[in-house]
This record gives structure tokens, sequence and C-alpha cells, in this order.
């Protein structure tokens, strides 16, 4: 038996020590994971957040999971389970757009405006203070997969063997301290189980050290740069947040990247979780008016590696690890510089990308790559699908639902940004 849940999860934490090395992201399903999350999150130096899911419970059934919603409008239905209890398509959008109002109240309520810490690309460890039927776990896992985790893991103090069972076939791993031949409920295993109050958690949130990813945003450096070579002069915009762990270049293909929108939204929220950039105009402005120098891949890469070069040279960098990010032919550069000096650049993600453009040179990046299409622009999703089959790094194709090429709608540059601060976290080490 467990003294509390703080308890449960400094006994967890001993037994997930070894995860620390993966540089994992602990995510918890509140509330009453929050306690067991945070012992968890400080012994392994881990990023700590919340995970709001909801399962979509059967017409008459509720505890009978056909599906599960989450945050990012994450809508997944298991058709065998719905089939199985005859639960029509209406019936099923009825239970979400219920389940869907309760994750975005409780989304507000816990994190507030926090940054949302990215799941793509990155190894989870999905906390819970226990799992009787294991539902909730489930949803939880299924989303996180859903989001593009490149590893899962159920860490729970007590479960019942049935569901760990079940989550064994279904996460990645599972880890848990007690599984009880006799099974009621989850609170005979703890001496104090008091209920954990929607303040608790905000409470648990504040405390940890990592878990305000906007504390990041103080910066030592803010400043507009010129990149000299070859009597060329290339202007850009340098951001270094004050505790950076990595930076990233972006490569823009048509010009003026340092002063595009989409570029400097998604450069915020790589900041905000303590990456440094480089906004970077490849073409000086008479080169950007031919439309021929925008698909000059070459020249591209060869400016992107001066550039990263230049970066090199800082001594505010020290030794960095450096990701590129890359929109339209400026994504098929970005590949195109990596391969050819793999040392230099730890991870790539392309949106919107003209991957294709980078020809041969697919198959010999060895950093990482997260193709990111918005789900409305099909031939780039095409192009892209193509792409991916010539990779031989590890990668990952993301569709945004709902954008177009340039991720104009609501709310879709910001998932966007999301799922490339989630990969840079992972792979800029």
């Amino acid at each position: 038996m467990f003294s509390d849940r703080s308890d449960a999860g400094r006994l967890l934490a001993t037994r997930l020590a070894a995860y620390s090395r993966s540089r994992p992201l602990v995510l918890a399903l509140p509330r009453g994971g929050l306690p067991v999350a945070l012992e968890v999150a400080v012994a392994l130096d881990a990023d700590l957040d919340v995970l709001v899911v909801r399962k979509l419970g059967a017409p008459g059934n509720p505890e009978y999971a056909m599906g599960a919603v989450g945050e990012d409008d994450v809508l997944i239905v298991d058709h065998a389970v719905r089939r199985a209890v005859h639960a029509t398509s209406e019936q099923v959008e009825a239970v979400a757009r219920h389940e869907r109002a309760e994750v975005a109240r409780r989304v507000q309520a816990y994190r507030g405006n926090r940054v949302k810490l990215g799941i793509a690309g990155r190894n989870v460890i999905v906390v819970d203070d226990g799992m009787a039927t294991g539902s909730t776990a489930a949803a939880g896992v299924t989303v996180v997969k859903h989001l593009g985790a490149a590893h899962v893991t159920l860490a729970v103090p007590v479960g019942s063997a049935t569901a760990v069972t079940w989550l064994s076939a279904l996460a990645d791993d599972v880890v848990c301290l007690e599984v009880p031949a006799s099974f009621l409920s989850v609170g005979e295993h703890y001496a104090d189980f008091r209920q954990v109050s929607d303040q608790d958690v905000l409470d648990i949130m504040r405390a940890h050290p990592r878990a305000d990813a906007t504390r990041s945003s103080r910066v030592r450096v803010d400043e507009d740069v010129t990149i000299t070579f070859d009597e060329l002069y290339l202007n850009g915009h340098l951001t270094i947040p004050a505790n950076a762990s990595g930076m990233v270049l972006f490569a823009h293909g048509s010009g003026s990247g340092r002063l595009s929108p989409r570029n400097a939204a998604v450069a915020q929220v790589l900041n905000s979780a303590g990456l440094g950039t480089l906004l970077l105009d490849l073409l000086t402005d008479t080169e950007a008016d031919n439309r021929r120098n925008v698909f000059d891949i070459e020249l591209l890469a060869d400016r992107l590696s001066h550039a990263t070069a230049w970066l090199r040279d800082r001594h505010d960098i020290d030794g960095m690890p450096i990701g590129y990010f890359g929109a339209s032919t400026g994504a098929a550069a970005a590949i195109v510089a990596a391969a050819r000096k793999p040392d230099d650049v730890c991870a790539v993600v392309a949106r919107g990308g003209r991957t294709d453009l980078a020809g041969d040179w697919l198959a010999k990046v060895q950093a990482p790559v997260l193709l990111i299409v918005g789900g409305n622009d099909l031939p780039v999703i095409d192009l892209n699908r193509e792409a991916q089959r010539q990779l031989t790094c590890p990668n990952l194709l993301e569709i945004v639902r709902g954008a177009t090429h340039l991720f104009e709608e609501p709310g879709t540059l910001a998932q966007a940004a999301r799922l490339a601060q989630s990969w840079f976290l992972n792979y800029l080490r």
C-alpha cells in the first residue's frame, strides 16, 4: 500500500530511472495522475504537462469506450466497437461534441496560457495514479500515439491484471509497480487517497521547474544580423533565449524569410521552448525577383550551409545542436544542406515543403526529418509521401487537418509550430 500519490510517484520514478536518458516528456492524466507524475518528472529531470483526453462512451454504457477525443481536435473512433454497440454516426458525433467541450474546459482550467509541450517525435511517459478498467489510460495512450510520439510508456503505481494485459498490447511499454490478484479499486491501495482538486493541479503545474515553457521567453540575444561571405550580404534576425538548448535556422526560398509572419510565428513557439532561431533571407532582393532562383535548390542549400558556418563561429552558440526549418523550396534546400554536412545538422522540419526537389539527396540525409503538410494541400501531400519513401533516416509525415499550402486557416499554423517544437526538442540535444 502507498501512503499517498507522492509516495507512489517516488517509487514509480525509481523503476523509470533508465528512461531519463531519452529526455522523456511526462504527461499526467488529470487530476489524480498529477501528484504521481510530478515526482516522476522531477526524478527524471523531464518536461511535465497534462494530457487531457476523454473516452467516447458507448450509448447506454458510458464506461465502454468506442474511441477517444483529445486536444487539437483529435478524434479517434474504434469502428469495430462502434458497430458492435450499434452506435450510429450521429450518436458518435453527439458524444464527441460533448466530450470535446469538456476537453476544452479542462485544458483552460489546467494549463491556462502556458505553452503546450509538443508530442511528435518524443519519448512520452503517460502517468496516472492507477487503473481499474484501463479505459482512460487507453484513451491517453491512443491519443499520444496518434499525435506522433516516437515511443509511449504507460506508468502507474497499481493496476488490475486485466487492464495491464490490455494496455501492454496498446502501449510500447507498461510499468506497473503492483498488480494485485484481487483488485476492487485504485483507492484501496492508498492510505491517503483524497480527491485532487483543480487548484491542486494548477499548483503542481506552477511548482514544477520545467512545467511552464513560457519562462524560456527571456532572451539574451534578439537582433538583426548580416551574414557576409563571397562579397554577398544576407540579412537575418537572430534570437537566442537565455536558456537555449539548440538553434534552428529557417530556410525560406522566396526572398524575405526573416520578414515572413509565418516564420516569425513558428520561431516564437520555438523560442518559448528554449530554442534559438535564425530567420534568414537566402536570396537578396534582386535575386528574389528572378523566379528561377527560388527553385535553385543547390544555390539555396549553399547559402544555408554558409549561414550555418557563420552561426557556428559565434561564441554565444557554444556548440549547440543545430536544426533546419524549411518551407516550400526552402525545405528541399534544408534537406540537401543537411545531407551534405551530416555532422552539422541534428534535425530537419519541412512545412508545406517541396521536398521532392531534393532529388537524390533524400536518400542521403541522416538527420531525422519531420514532414508537415496541410490536409487540403493534396498535390504536396503526394509529393511528400513519395519523398518519405526515399528517406532512410528517422522520419515522420504529419498532415494537419483543414490546412492549405500556406497554413492560413485558424489554428493550423499553431499546430504545425507545436509539431516542429516537439521534433526539435527531441532531437536537438
